[in-house]
């Protein structure tokens, strides 16, 4: 098999463009971004979510999420997080991968660049995000990949190994609530080895948690497709948000599956890049439970 790659219109932009194997196929948008707006299984839907009102929009002063996969650069503050990327970017077609440009943002002095590749014989990705600082000074920031995924599926974030007491004392992860965290609702699942969160189009408030996940991966199940993404983690590092490298947030129109490089001080002109691996199955039943989450996710995660 091999990877083709094609320029497209894609709902009412009309600069795309298209990667795809026998098995999976994605969509970058080159109107706006960067982003990828569609990841899939050839002829079935996209696992990430669309937000009509907003396709095929471009221009103005206004952030609008889309949908799709974006690179954002953490902490999560305003306005500095929420920079429009509602201009074109540049695509440049490498030998089997896609690398999208975006001019410097005027609000951070931060440019963005995503580098997609597509396995030819497999349905997995490798995304490599990449921050540049164009200011004259140092800035703080962390990588942040987030994807927003369609409705209706299973947030999947895995806890480190357990053990016992008195054998285990020292603590080994931390997880961080954000001021709407609610852990009473009945949309999350607080597992012994899993924490799972359920997005629901009836839902009023929206959730959130973010934690230090050492097994560096993260799922989303839904209509019986797994999403995994997998990354490296560092025990060494400072990581944002009182150390979270996985974070969840979900409202009643989507759930985006996040992950977070670690803090760097990134200095004028330097970059900083950080890659996530993508995987695609099918007839994988959507979790209820640790047991559920061992018996049909944990034996698709590929050793890093």
């Amino acid at each position: 098999m091999t990877v083709r790659i094609e320029r497209r219109k894609h709902k009412g932009w009309t600069k795309c463009y298209r990667l795809s194997n026998a098995l999976v196929d994605l969509v970058l948008t080159a109107d706006v971004g960067p982003r990828i707006i569609r990841f899939g299984f050839v002829g079935d839907n996209n696992e990430f979510c669309e937000f009509e009102e907003m396709l095929g929009k471009r221009g103005g002063n206004e952030w609008r999420i889309y949908g799709g996969h974006r690179l954002w650069h953490a902490p999560e503050a305003e306005p500095r997080t929420y920079a429009p990327d509602n201009s074109p970017v540049k695509v440049e077609r490498h030998d089997r991968f896609l690398r999208c440009i975006q001019s410097t943002e005027l609000t951070t002095g931060i440019q963005k660049e995503i580098d997609v590749r597509l396995s030819p014989n497999k349905a997995q990705v490798e995304v490599t995000h990449r921050l540049r600082n164009t200011n004259a000074w140092a800035v703080e920031l962390a990588p942040w990949a987030l994807s927003t995924m369609a409705p209706g599926g299973t947030a999947i974030i895995p806890l480190p190994p357990r053990g016992s007491h008195p054998e285990n004392l020292p603590p080994v992860n931390t997880f961080t609530l954000w001021a709407y965290t609610d852990m009473t609702d009945p949309r999350w699942t607080w597992g012994f080895k899993n924490i799972l969160l359920r997005q629901d189009s009836r839902a009023k408030l929206p959730q959130k948690i973010g934690v230090m996940v050492p097994d560096g991966w993260t799922a989303y199940t839904r209509n019986e497709h797994l999403f995994v993404k997998q990354f490296r983690f560092d025990a060494t590092a400072r990581y944002a948000d009182f150390g979270s490298n996985v974070e969840v947030f979900t409202n009643n129109r989507m759930l985006e599956l996040e992950t977070l490089g670690p803090l760097v001080h990134l200095q004028p002109w330097m970059t900083v890049e950080y890659v996530e691996r993508w995987s695609l199955f099918r007839g994988v039943p959507m979790p209820m439970n640790d047991a559920d989450v061992d018996r049909h996710v944990r034996p698709k995660i590929r050793p890093r």
